[in-house]
């Protein structure tokens, strides 16, 4: 069953029987049911899954479902009634029950495997059968795919309970990750970060799940003891949830040969890959060869973007393993996650990361996640060593164009026309040593101040003599190099251009905090309010909401377990 054809017609979505008319199920309609799997979606037991594409679950609903939140600014893209969001239908089918669904929309939900590989290292040995038949989406399962005013959306429920890829695990998610994920969603996506985003979210007022989390005051690295958490649904939204990883599973099965359709279904995925997310790059006209080699070309184009983004605005994925990387290009499970506030080059906010993961080494990860994503690739291609060539020549540019990306962000947010090697080394020192906040740093750059003094409330250490020479000959070179002179005018015009650059509100987790310690008690305000104020970075914002979010980090936060860093994203 081909795609529908996607139109520019607009729609308005006020109950979930409008949301029905625009159901397409095209992930399920044209690719390969797990032959294994139960019809009805009762299949929550670990298992191996040796073929198909993907496998029919049923949710396991929330038992008392309380809304949380939902996207304002999302369900108006949508076209959604902001009322729908409360509607008992719209509870129910997005705390996970989805037995009583209008008509075309089917009362099972679908779940994927994926293959692992961390920084370019094939894995198995987390899969409890040591095949890698076991990974997959352990709580996360698909439950409406939908094309609304032109765009395919799929929705997915994180935390829905177990899938046959759990594991061993029981499928929820708690309040806490759950609120970091929503929220850092659609702050990404006001950031003009490529993300998945944010629909809704419902807690459970009954059932709770314990993991282990940092004691208050804990300056531990990893958790001390185990906290009982009420669990939730949140509802994550993007084009497809395709992963790296999926090629990969589908690669390394072609490779080997392990069942008679393992090369089919590697062309079937591949296909509906260019299909979701890439009709507009891929000339479907051409032949599969030349399609796969436009696919990585893009592909690269993409991953290289969202890199760049990343660094401008201090994010960093912790584990940017080839399982949480994306093949559309956009930021994907917000687990184990951070943004810097005092500049370190090699800030890792997951303990069990490592600093090939860390912030500075965020483009080599995604290398290597390029270079997965190639390899799943090569068995498409094994007959036409031509096409294999050229598929090397792309991975092999594509350091070059991370480079380029780099360059062209770092000077925008520095203001310059071109980058400028030297300049940019010097201020790397200059933050370092003087312990700059990342954000609020190029933030009061991009205000073009005069001397050093007007980017002190950027900094946390004292500012030597030695460091105020530097700083001043830093920045009457940076000066130079803008070249605006007496100019008001030109000052005005750079000093904005630098603003849509450098965000004024970022992400601080000492925040962040008090909202889901707030929201497991039932009071949901600053939920609320963060929402607000993440959704309008680059605003200037009232003046109470400048004084508690646009600050330095307090001393007393450095270091503490579960605000500047995590062993687990729960």
């Amino acid at each position: 069953m081909a795609n529908r054809p996607i139109t520019d017609v607009s729609t308005s979505v006020y109950t979930l029987d409008d949301l029905a008319k625009l159901i397409d199920y095209s992930l399920m309609d044209n690719l390969n049911c797990d032959p294994d799997a139960t019809e009805t979606g009762d299949d929550y037991e670990p298992r191996q899954v040796f073929s198909g594409h993907y496998v029919p679950v049923k949710p396991t609903a929330l038992p008392n479902p309380k809304y949380v939140t939902h996207s304002k600014r999302f369900f108006a893209e949508l076209g959604f009634d902001d009322g729908l969001a409360k509607t008992e239908a719209f509870t129910r089918l997005f705390s996970g029950d989805i037995s009583d669904v209008p008509a075309p929309m089917r009362k099972v939900g679908w779940a994927t495997g994926y293959a692992l590989s961390i920084y370019g290292t094939e894995y198995i040995q987390q899969c409890p059968f040591r095949t890698g038949n076991g990974y997959g989406d352990g709580r996360a399962m698909s439950v409406v795919e939908a094309v609304i005013n032109g765009n395919r959306w799929e929705m997915q429920l994180k935390g829905g309970g177990p899938t046959p890829y759990c594991r061993g695990g029981d499928g929820r998610a708690v309040l806490r990750s759950s609120i970091r994920e929503f929220l850092a969603q659609e702050h990404m996506h006001a950031l003009g970060v490529p993300t998945s985003r944010s629909l809704c979210l419902f807690v459970s007022e009954s059932e709770q799940a314990m993991r282990p989390w940092y004691s208050d005051g804990s300056y531990a690295t990893n958790p001390d003891r185990n906290v009982a958490n009420p669990v939730a649904i949140s509802t994550r939204v993007a084009p497809s949830f395709l992963r790296v990883g999926q090629l990969e599973l589908f690669g390394r099965r072609a490779r080997f040969n392990t069942h008679a359709n393992a090369l089919k279904e590697l062309e079937m995925i591949v296909q509906h890959l260019i299909d979701r997310e890439y009709s507009n790059e891929v000339n479907q006209a051409l032949s599969l060869t030349e399609q796969i080699l436009q696919l990585a070309q893009s592909f690269c184009e993409r991953l290289t973007t969202l890199i760049s983004h990343w660094m401008r605005v201090g994010y960093c994925q912790g584990n940017f393993n080839s399982d949480n990387c994306a093949c559309g290009g956009y930021t994907l499970d917000y687990g184990p996650f951070g943004f810097i506030e005092c500049f370190e080059p090699y800030y890792q906010p997951w303990t069990g990361g490592g600093q090939h993961f860390s912030f500075f080494n965020q483009g080599a990860a995604a290398k290597t996640n390029f270079d997965m994503f190639c390899k799943a690739l090569q068995p498409l291609l094994a007959s036409d060593s031509a096409a294999l060539e050229s598929l090397a020549h792309i991975n092999q540019g594509f350091d070059t164009a991370m480079e380029h990306k780099m360059e062209v962000m770092w000077a925008s947010k520095l203001g310059l026309k071109s980058f400028d090697d030297e300049l940019f080394t010097q201020l790397l020192e200059l933050m370092r040593q003087t312990f700059v906040d990342y954000t609020i740093f190029f933030r009061e750059l991009s205000n073009i101040p005069e001397n050093v003094s007007a980017l002190s409330k950027s900094f946390y250490g004292p500012l030597t003599q030695t460091l105020s020479v530097k700083w001043t000959a830093w920045l009457q070179k940076w000066h130079e190099l803008l070249n605006i002179g007496e100019d008001k005018q030109q000052t005005s015009y750079i000093a904005k251009q630098m603003q849509q650059a450098n965000p004024k509100y970022t992400w601080r987790e000492w925040l962040v905090v008090p909202a889901y310690q707030q929201a497991s008690h039932g009071d949901f305000s600053l939920v609320h309010e963060l929402q607000e104020v993440l959704t309008q970075p680059y605003n200037e914002q009232a003046s109470e909401i400048e004084s508690k979010y646009n600050r330095l980090k307090p001393q007393v936060y450095f270091d503490a377990g579960g605000v500047s860093h995590y062993s687990c994203s729960s």
